[in-house]
């Protein structure tokens, strides 16, 4: 089966909607490693309608001006790119179809597939919560900036159960950015106050 692997920027309080405003500021090399990192693991990129027309609206012209991040508006071009959305797309940008079918059908295939190594969902919240809610998602790499954005969509839903996470890997940046890698777990054994009061601090 085909690793899945979520990659979002998200603000201390859990808002995965990026605005610029706090996010470019603390993105450094090290974000920049990281990125490259989660995209170095894929070879099929999944994403919701909105992700994909912000990454079809400035990739394609970013690789045409031979700038600094042309190299990576390439990597971005030449991977298969595979959307989601209720309408049907017309695509300009090479590599790209729609996703056929129930999402979490379609994409349970395509995990299944043999000549799948890898899917990256970046960003694309409403993809993520679904993906999520099936037990689709492998890891969750974030990278959470110091900053409480207040407003805009947060990564996870309401829902009537928890989602138990293991930290597969953390890494502090000098910006203040924490990279947190989650893979999704087992609940840990059922325990109360009742279980835990050897573990509260003595008296000073």
């Amino acid at each position: 089966m085909a690793k899945l692997v979520s990659t979002l920027f998200v603000s201390a309080d859990g808002v995965a909607e990026i605005d610029p405003a706090w996010h470019f500021p603390y993105f450094d090399e090290n974000m920049g490693r990281a990125v490259s990192e989660d995209y170095d693991t894929a070879d099929v990129l999944l994403l919701g309608r909105e992700t994909y027309d912000s990454f079809a609206g400035a990739w394609p012209g970013r690789e045409a001006a031979g700038g600094d991040d042309a190299g990576f508006a390439k990597q971005l071009g030449d991977v298969r790119k595979v959307v989601a959305s209720r309408s049907p797309l017309a695509f300009t940008w090479r590599g790209s179809e729609q996703l056929e079918g129930d999402l979490v059908e379609a994409v349970t295939a395509l995990k299944a597939d043999p000549g799948v190594r890898g899917i990256l969902v970046p960003g694309s919240i409403s993809v993520v919560q679904q993906l999520l809610a099936a037990g689709l998602v492998d890891e969750l790499r974030l990278l959470v900036h110091p900053v409480a954005a207040r407003k805009g969509r947060r990564l996870f839903d309401d829902g009537d159960a928890p989602y138990h996470l293991s930290v597969v890997a953390t890494e502090a940046y000098p910006t203040g950015v924490i990279r947190v890698v989650y893979a999704p777990t087992e609940p840990p054994a059922p325990a109360g106050y009742d279980d835990i009061t050897d573990q509260v601090p003595a008296a000073g």
